[in-house]
């Protein structure tokens, strides 16, 4: 138990370092690029391994974050944040494109890893 609890805890502290040196804080509205990928955290069992169904708390971190991105340009540096993190933090590309949908979260632009975020 106590192993597995390292494990877990190692896990995170890996991912946290790796947000803050592949992520600029740079602001996005209300949220930074670091604030929403933190925010995103109770995704990740979802959308980096078989987990069927995301959980509600990563729900509500989706819905939170797309409230929050009202104009075009915080879409874009959202877009730009998650593009950048997104491979680093092994998240299944297929899955993080059924998420508003499973969610039942409406987002203005799609989530596409082909997507072209300057467009």
């Amino acid at each position: 138990m106590e192993k597995k609890f390292m494990g877990v805890s190692w896990s995170f502290g890996v991912l946290g370092l790796v947000m803050i040196l592949f992520v600029k804080s740079k602001s996005v509205d209300a949220i930074s690029c670091q604030d929403a990928l933190t925010m995103l955290m109770p995704c990740k069992p979802y959308l980096t391994t078989e987990a069927p169904t995301p959980t509600p708390p990563c729900c509500q971190a989706v819905a939170t974050i797309s409230a929050a991105a009202t104009t075009t340009l915080a879409r874009r540096d959202l877009c730009r944040c998650f593009e950048k993190a997104a491979p680093a933090l092994g998240v299944i590309p297929d899955k993080a494109k059924l998420l508003p949908q499973k969610c039942g979260v409406s987002v203005p632009v799609p989530i596409d890893s082909k997507l072209n975020c300057d467009t």
